[in-house]
């Protein structure tokens, strides 16, 4: 028997966050196609290439890399790491977030010019997409392209200070993100946390020669997206949110 069981949220394995994203198919100003450069402060982030091809460019502290992509590839990087996709056609990408929760909840600052910066309320009026739908798709595509510019600016502050350059951004981008760690910090406690103590937890038991974990096993599905199309920093996002599954009991 399959029955719908919203509420609590049940982490999936290891507490990941998964969402399918589609990358923006618009032309920047600078003639490549694609989303808008960020950092990630407390998440890891992982690419399953699904279709299409295209490149995703990194830079942190070790510099600049271009990497290609195509269907089949596995990639991921750590927090900390300003990434960029760019499409050159077709480029569909299942994501995998550490931490699930915690991108949807905040962890991302784009690389925005400092005047955007300087403190959390101009980052947010220069950042949140007005409109509903397909008319958010200006906005989005303003935003990137503000982004941008910043962007270009630490591209060339690296070439010529090397991982100092980044240093302003970083601090900018934590003072941004400060209010919401009070949050963040339950929301990984109830997710990856949990589940990194569940683990021990059933080791214990196992050691122990009992299993009591393993008589409330359940299946839980996701049928289909439980939002399309979120117009996010990189494209457009099919998103899964765990809060309404289906448990086979």
């Amino acid at each position: 028997m399959c029955e719908f069981e919203p509420g609590p949220a049940v982490a999936l394995p290891g507490g990941i966050g998964i969402s399918k994203l589609t990358v923006y198919d618009i032309e920047a100003p600078d003639g490549l196609v694609g989303g808008a450069p960020h950092v990630h402060l407390a998440c890891s982030e992982g690419y399953y290439v699904v279709a299409g091809t295209g490149a995703v460019q990194t830079l942190n502290t070790k510099g600049y890399a271009e990497t290609p992509l195509q269907a089949g590839t596995v990639i991921w990087f750590d927090p900390g790491t300003i990434h960029r996709l760019v499409n050159d056609g077709g480029l569909q990408i299942l994501t995998l977030m550490s931490n699930s929760g915690l991108p949807e909840a905040g962890d991302a600052v784009l690389t925005l010019p400092p005047e955007h910066l300087t403190d959390r309320a101009a980052y947010l009026r220069a950042t949140t997409l007005t409109g509903e739908g397909e008319d958010r798709t200006p906005s989005a595509m303003a935003r990137r392209d503000l982004a941008l510019q910043g962007y270009a600016v630490l591209r060339e502050r690296y070439e010529a200070e090397g991982p100092a350059a980044l240093d302003d951004f970083f601090a900018a981008a934590i003072r941004i993100v400060q209010p919401q760690l009070a949050d963040w910090r339950k929301r990984w406690e109830e997710g990856a946390r949990r589940l990194a103590d569940e683990t021990g937890a059933a080791l214990d038991a196992l050691a122990a020669g009992t299993a009591p974990h393993l008589q409330s096993a359940e299946l839980h599905r996701l049928p289909t997206p439980t939002e399309f199309g979120r117009h996010g920093m990189c494209g457009r996002l099919d998103v899964y949110d765990t809060r309404a599954r289906e448990a086979r009991l």
